[in-house]
C-alpha cells in the first residue's frame, strides 16, 4: 500500500498483481510511433492517479494493470482457456496493451483477473467502478453477473459487488462486445478501416477500473452550479439510500473555510461564496468543496471535491450577440483537439502525457480546445480546469451519413445527457456540442433545446459545422461554421453568436514522425516549416480582422497529427512542433486581443 498524491488530495492506493502469468511473461507491443512517455508506463500499475477528481474518497483499490485475456466468435460463452494477457486500461488494439491486434465486429473480447478486497473494508458496500470500456459490458464476480450489461462507450459506470463477494480470491470476469462502424451506437473517429479523417478502433477497457468501499448511504454524486451573482455555490447532492438524509457541503479557499451549510439529500443547498475569486484561463481560480453525509451529526460518507466560479452566457455586446465569461466578452482562440495517442489510441500512456497537449495549446496562447468527437478521462478535464483552457465538448457521433435505427437513437441520447451528467461539474466546459457536420445527424435542433434544458449554465452549438454538411435547425446558441481553410466571413444573427467551428488544416511532412502508410491528408500542403509559420500567421491576420464584425470564437484544425492526418501544430508522437512557438502565440494572441477593437 502506497500513498499517492494527486493534484489537490492525498489517496491510499493497493495494486495487486494479475491473475494466471508473471509479468514478465508480458510484454508491451511495438507502437508504429512513440512518444515520449511510451516507455515510461508501468507494468503492473499503469495510470495510478485517482479516476475521478471530482468526486473523491480515500479508500479504493486500482485495478489497473495485467489481466488474463481472450478473444472469442461473439456467440461464445466464456473461456476455458486464457491465452493471453492485457495491460489494462489499454485497448486490445493498441501497443500499450501487449496485444496490438485487431477485433472483429462478430468476435467478443473477455478480460479476468482475481482480487482480494482489504479487511477493513468490512461493512461498508464495495463499487466496481469503470472509467469507460467500448462498447457492450457485461460483469460476473464470482460467477454471478453484476446488475445489467452496460452498453456505451464513452460514460463512466459501476456496480454494487458486495453480495458477490466472498474471503480470500474473487475472481472478475468481464465480456466486452464493441461492433465499431458496424453498429448502431456513437464511436467518435474509430473506424474498422482507418482512412484519412477516420483513425483505428479501441475495443474494450480504455480507462481506469477500480473498486471503493462506500457507506450503505453514500454519496453517488454532486450537481454543482456557480452562482456568482448571487456569490453562492448551488450544490444537489444525489444519494443512494437516506432519502431524508442531511448533507453538509463546506467551501474552502488554501484550507481556510470560505462557506458551509446543510441541506436535505436531493435537494439544493445553498453555500455562501463571499467575494468570489473568478475563474478564468488566465486566471484558474479554484475552490476545494467538501460534502458530509451526516447521521445523528457524525459524518457517514465523506466526498471531496472541488469547483470554480465563473459564468458563460449569451448577451449582447455592442452590437452583436456574443459569448460572455463571468460578463466579459473573451475571443474564444482554440484548437481542435482528437486526443488520439500512436501508442495508445483513445488512452494517453500516463497522465503527464495526458496534460501535455494542454500544456502545449496554453504556450501557444490558445485560451480554447474543442475536444472532438471524443469523451476523455475525467483526469484530463481536471488538468483544463486547473491549468486554465475553455472546452468545448463535442458528442461522439454515430456513423457519418447514417441515421442511427431506433434504439440506435435512444442509446445515443442516453449515453449523451448521461455524459452532460458526469461532465456538469467540469468549470472548464462552456459548450456542448451534440452534432457535428450532419455525422449520424437527426433532430439536431430538438437535442439542442434538450442539452440546453438540461444545462442552461453553458452554451450549445446545434451541429456545428452545418453550413458545410449538416441540418442547421436555427437554434441553439451560435452560427457554427466550418470553412477549409477559411477563416470565411460568418457573422452572427439576431438570436445567435458567430464561431468558426473548424478552419485551417495546413499540412507539413515531417520525415521520422509519420504514421506508416502511403496515403496522406490535410487541407492544404505547405512547403516546409517556414511556408506554414507564413501561412499561418495570414490566417490568424484574417480572423483577428473578423472579430470586430462579429466573429467570437475560431478553432483551428489541429492540435497534432493523428495517423494520416498531417494537419496539425504537432506530430502525432508529440515531438516536433511544427511551427516556432513564440510565432504562434504572437498570432493566436492577436486574435484574443481584437475583441478589444470595437465592432464595425
Amino acid at each position: 500500500m502506497t500513498r499517492l498524491a494527486v493534484g489537490r488530495f492525498s489517496f491510499m492506493v493497493m495494486v495487486l498483481a494479475a491473475s494466471g502469468a508473471q509479468a514478465a511473461d508480458w510484454a508491451p507491443g511495438k507502437p508504429p510511433l512513440s512518444t515520449p512517455w511510451t516507455d515510461k508506463v508501468p507494468v503492473d500499475h499503469p495510470l495510478p492517479e485517482y479516476p475521478r477528481p471530482q468526486l473523491t474518497r480515500p479508500d479504493w483499490q486500482n485495478l489497473n494493470g495485467l489481466w488474463d485475456l481472450a478473444i472469442t466468435p461473439r456467440s461464445a460463452t466464456e473461456p476455458a482457456q486464457w491465452p493471453m494477457q492485457i495491460r489494462v486500461p489499454f485497448a486490445v488494439e493498441s501497443a500499450l496493451s501487449g496485444v496490438q491486434r485487431p477485433v472483429g465486429s462478430d468476435q467478443a473480447v473477455w478480460y479476468r483477473r482475481k482480487v482480494d478486497i482489504p479487511a477493513d473494508w468490512s461493512g461498508r458496500h464495495v463499487k466496481l467502478n469503470f472509467g469507460a470500456v467500448d462498447q457492450q459490458t457485461t460483469v460476473w464476480v464470482n460467477g454471478k453477473q453484476a446488475g445489467e450489461t452496460h452498453v456505451g462507450g464513452y460514460d463512466s459506470f459501476g456496480y454494487d459487488i458486495t453480495d458477490a463477494l466472498k474471503p480470500g480470491a474473487n475472481t472478475i470476469v468481464i465480456r466486452v462486445y464493441d461492433p465499431t462502424d458496424d453498429g448502431q451506437g456513437a464511436l467518435g473517429k474509430q473506424r474498422l478501416k482507418p482512412d484519412g479523417i477516420w483513425y483505428t478502433p479501441t475495443t474494450g477497457i480504455w480507462q481506469t477500473v477500480w473498486l471503493e468501499p462506500v457507506a450503505p448511504v453514500h454519496i453517488e454524486r454532486m450537481d454543482m452550479t456557480a452562482d456568482l451573482d448571487h456569490a453562492r455555490l448551488v450544490v444537489v447532492p444525489h444519494l443512494d439510500g437516506g432519502a431524508d438524509t442531511k448533507v453538509r457541503v463546506t467551501v474552502t479557499s488554501k484550507g481556510t473555510k470560505v462557506g458551509e451549510a446543510t441541506g436535505i439529500a436531493n435537494g439544493s443547498i445553498d453555500v455562501p461564496v463571499p467575494h468570489a475569486h473568478p475563474w478564468t484561463p488566465d486566471d484558474p481560480f479554484l475552490y476545494d468543496v467538501k460534502a458530509e453525509v451526516l447521521d445523528g451529526g457524525k459524518a457517514v460518507d465523506t466526498v471531496g471535491s472541488y469547483i470554480g466560479m465563473r459564468t458563460m452566457k449569451l448577451a449582447k455586446v455592442g452590437k452583436f450577440l456574443r459569448p460572455v465569461l463571468n460578463g466579459k466578452f473573451v475571443f474564444q482562440m482554440g484548437a481542435l483537439d482528437q486526443g488520439f495517442w500512436p501508442d495508445g489510441i483513445y488512452t494517453a500512456p500516463t497522465d503527464e502525457a495526458l496534460r501535455s497537449d494542454i500544456d502545449k495549446a496554453k504556450a501557444m496562447g490558445l485560451n480554447l480546445l474543442r475536444k472532438h468527437i471524443k469523451i476523455e478521462p475525467q483526469r484530463w478535464y481536471y488538468w483544463a480546469d486547473h491549468l486554465g483552457i475553455l472546452v468545448w465538448q463535442d458528442m461522439p457521433a454515430t456513423r457519418d451519413h447514417h441515421v442511427p435505427d431506433s434504439a440506435g437513437k435512444k442509446q445515443f441520447e442516453h449515453e449523451l445527457h448521461t455524459i452532460i451528467e458526469q461532465l456538469r461539474n467540469t468549470t472548464s466546459i462552456v459548450t456542448w456540442v451534440p452534432m457535428n457536420e450532419g455525422w449520424g445527424e437527426y433532430d439536431p435542433d430538438r437535442l439542442a433545446d434538450e442539452v440546453k434544458k438540461q444545462d442552461p449554465t453553458r452554451l450549445v452549438s446545434n451541429n456545428s459545422g452545418s453550413n458545410c454538411c449538416g441540418f442547421d435547425g436555427g437554434n441553439g446558441d451560435f452560427k457554427d461554421d466550418h470553412i477549409y481553410v477559411g477563416p470565411g466571413e460568418t457573422v452572427p444573427t439576431a438570436t445567435r453568436a458567430a464561431s468558426l467551428g473548424e478552419f485551417g488544416g495546413l499540412g507539413l511532412v515531417v520525415p521520422g514522425h509519420l504514421w506508416p502508410a502511403k496515403k496522406k491528408f490535410d487541407y492544404e500542403d505547405q512547403a516546409d516549416a517556414k511556408a506554414m509559420t507564413t501561412r499561418y500567421e495570414g490566417l490568424l491576420a484574417k480572423v483577428a480582422r473578423r472579430v470586430p464584425f462579429g466573429l467570437s470564437a475560431a478553432i483551428y484544425t489541429q492540435m497534432t497529427d493523428v495517423e494520416t492526418e498531417l494537419n496539425g501544430y504537432l506530430t502525432y508522437d508529440r515531438k516536433v512542433m511544427k511551427m516556432p512557438v513564440d510565432r504562434v502565440r504572437k498570432a493566436n494572441q492577436a486574435a484574443i486581443d481584437a475583441a478589444k477593437e470595437p465592432d464595425q
